[in-house]
C-alpha cells in the first residue's frame, strides 16, 4: 500500500549580524553628534588689535573754484595754444581765431611734411599718458572721454605751435589780417570745458548737484568754429579752492570741532589739510566745506572727486560689533570698598545675622568693573550682591543699603579661560566694527582675546583660552 509523503517547509534561522548592529550604533551616534553640533553655540575668539575705520569716511565731493569764462572777440575757427591744465601768465597767448579757415588749410599743408616734436614736448606728452594710465579707475569710465578731448587738444596745441612758427603770416591773400590773437588778461590755469557749475556757491549746493544723470560737461576742441561772444575757455586764477561733501549733522559737528581735517584724494593718493565749515542748506541737508590753499592745479580738470577723510581719533582698538554686550551692575559708594590704587580687585563688608540673632559681618572679594568719578561710586557685579543687602564701612558704624543699579557697555574677555566682562569706551562705530579707547584701567589691552559673538556665552562661563 502506497503512502503519500509530505514535504515540510524548512524554517530558516535568523542569525543576528554583529557588524550591522555596530554600524547602526555608530551611525546613530554620529547623527546625534552632528545634531548637537549645529544646535550648540560655538564660542569663537577674536584677537584685539589696533585699527581704524578710514574706509568708511569716503565721499564723492564737488569742487568749487574761482572760475572765469573767457569769450572769443570775433567769430571764426579757434586754435588753442595753451593746453588744458596749463598755467599761463598775464599776456600769454592762449588761442588764435582764424576768421576764414585759411590758417587751417595752410597748417594742414605744412603737416603733410615732416613735423617733429621737441624732446621736452615729447616728455610732457608721455607724462600725460602715464599719469592717466596710473590713475585710471574702471568704475569711472566716463573719465576716458574727458581725457580723450584733453589729449586731442594737447596734440593739436603741440602741432599747431610748431607749425605756426613756419607759417608766413604776411603771405598770400592777407592771411595775417584774418587772425586774431587772444592773450590771457589774468594769470591762471586754463580749462577747456564748461559745466554750469562755475558760479556754484556753498550755500547753493543741494542733492541734485551730485546727481550724475543731470550733470553735463561741454568740452571745447581746437579748430572748432565759434560765434562772436562764445565762451572758448575759462581761467582759474588762484589756488584757493574747496570741496563740498554731504554728511550727517552729528558728523558735521564732529568735523567742525576739529577745525582742520586731513583729506586723501583717491585719484592720486595726494593728502592735504582742509579748513572745515558747515552749511545747513535750503534742501534740508547738511554739507561740509573743506577749503584748501594749494594743489588746485592737480584737480582742475575735474568737477567731482572721490575723497577720504582721515581722522586721528578713529584710531584705537578695533573690535566687531557682535562682541559688544550691555550688563547691569550695582553702584556701591567708594567709601564702602577697599581696593588698591592700580588694581581692579577689592573687598566689601556685608552685614549678616548669626544663628543666635546677633549681627555680624563677612568680607567679600569683588572685582571692580568701572568707577564713576562724579558720584564716587564703583560698579560691582550684581551676581555677588542682592537688593537690600546692608554694607558696612570699615572702622565705622555707618551702613548703606544695596539698591542702585546702572548698565555698562563692554565685551567678554577670555584671557583667563572664562567670560570676563570688560568695560569699553566707544570712540567711533560703523555697521560692522567699533573703535574703542585703548589701555583704560578697567578695559581692554591690545592683543587681548575676546568672544566674537557675545550671544554665544553667559557671564563667567568657562570657555577655555
Amino acid at each position: 500500500m502506497a503512502t503519500n509523503s509530505r514535504k515540510r517547509p524548512v524554517r530558516k534561522s535568523h542569525n543576528l549580524n554583529i557588524g550591522i548592529i555596530i554600524f547602526g550604533v555608530v551611525f546613530i551616534y554620529c547623527f546625534i553628534c552632528v545634531c548637537l553640533y549645529f544646535q550648540t553655540n560655538h564660542v569663537i575668539r577674536y584677537k584685539v588689535n589696533l585699527g581704524s575705520l578710514f574706509t568708511n569716511n569716503t565721499y564723492t565731493a564737488v569742487a568749487l573754484r574761482n572760475e572765469y569764462p573767457v569769450t572769443t572777440p570775433i567769430a571764426g575757427y579757434v586754435n588753442y595754444y595753451a593746453r588744458e591744465g596749463e598755467r599761463v601768465a598775464k599776456n600769454d597767448l592762449v588761442f588764435v581765431v582764424d576768421e576764414t579757415g585759411k590758417l587751417n588749410e595752410q597748417l594742414a599743408s605744412i603737416s603733410s611734411g615732416e613735423n617733429s616734436l621737441t624732446d621736452a614736448e615729447l616728455t610732457d606728452f608721455k607724462n600725460e599718458l602715464t599719469d592717466f594710465s596710473r590713475n585710471f579707475d574702471p568704475a569711472r569710465f566716463s573719465s576716458v572721454y574727458s581725457y580723450k578731448y584733453s589729449l586731442k587738444n594737447t596734440v593739436l596745441k603741440l602741432a599747431n605751435d610748431n607749425m605756426l612758427n613756419n607759417v608766413n603770416l604776411s603771405g598770400t591773400e592777407g592771411l595775417s589780417g584774418m587772425l586774431s590773437y587772444a592773450y590771457a588778461g589774468l594769470p591762471g590755469i586754463v580749462q577747456h570745458w564748461m559745466d554750469g557749475y562755475e558760479d556754484l556757491t556753498p550755500e547753493a549746493v543741494n542733492k541734485d548737484v551730485f546727481n550724475s544723470d543731470k550733470y553735463k560737461k561741454q568740452q571745447f576742441l581746437s579748430n572748432s568754429l565759434c560765434a562772436d561772444g562764445d565762451v572758448v575757455y575759462k581761467l582759474t586764477c588762484n589756488e584757493n579752492w574747496s570741496i563740498m561733501i554731504p554728511v550727517e549733522p552729528e558728523y558735521a559737528e564732529k568735523l567742525k570741532e576739529k577745525g582742520y581735517v586731513k583729506v586723501r584724494f583717491l585719484k592720486n593718493q595726494y593728502e592735504a589739510w582742509g579748513a572745515v565749515e558747515v552749511f545747513n542748506n535750503a534742501d534740508g541737508n547738511t554739507y561740509v566745506q573743506l577749503k584748501f590753499t594749494n594743489s588746485c592745479i592737480n584737480f582742475v580738470s575735474e568737477r567731482f572727486l572721490e575723497v577720504e577723510l582721515i581722522l586721528d581719533d578713529d584710531k584705537g582698538l578695533k573690535i566687531p560689533n557682535t562682541s559688544i554686550v550691555e550688563k547691569e551692575f550695582y553702584l556701591i559708594p567708594a567709601d564702602y570698598v577697599s581696593s588698591e590704587e592700580n588694581s581692579s580687585l577689592g573687598t566689601i563688608r556685608r552685614q549678616i545675622y548669626l544663628e543666635n540673632g546677633d549681627i555680624s559681618s563677612e568680607v567679600l572679594d569683588i572685582e571692580l568693573y568701572s568707577y564713576d568719578e562724579e558720584n564716587n561710586e564703583f560698579y560691582v557685579d550684581s551676581s555677588i550682591l542682592n537688593t537690600g543687602d546692608v554694607l558696612c564701612k570699615e572702622e565705622s558704624l555707618e551702613t548703606v543699603h544695596v539698591s542702585k543699579k546702572a548698565n555698562l557697555v563692554g565685551v567678554y574677555n577670555m584671557n583667563k579661560g572664562f567670560a570676563d566682562f570688560k568695560q569699553i569706551s566707544i570712540l567711533y562705530q560703523n555697521d560692522e566694527y567699533s573703535i574703542v579707547q585703548p589701555n583704560t584701567k578697567y578695559g581692554l589691552r591690545v592683543y587681548d582675546y575676546i568672544v566674537l559673538n557675545a550671544e554665544t556665552v553667559s557671564d563667567n562661563q568657562i570657555i577655555g583660552k
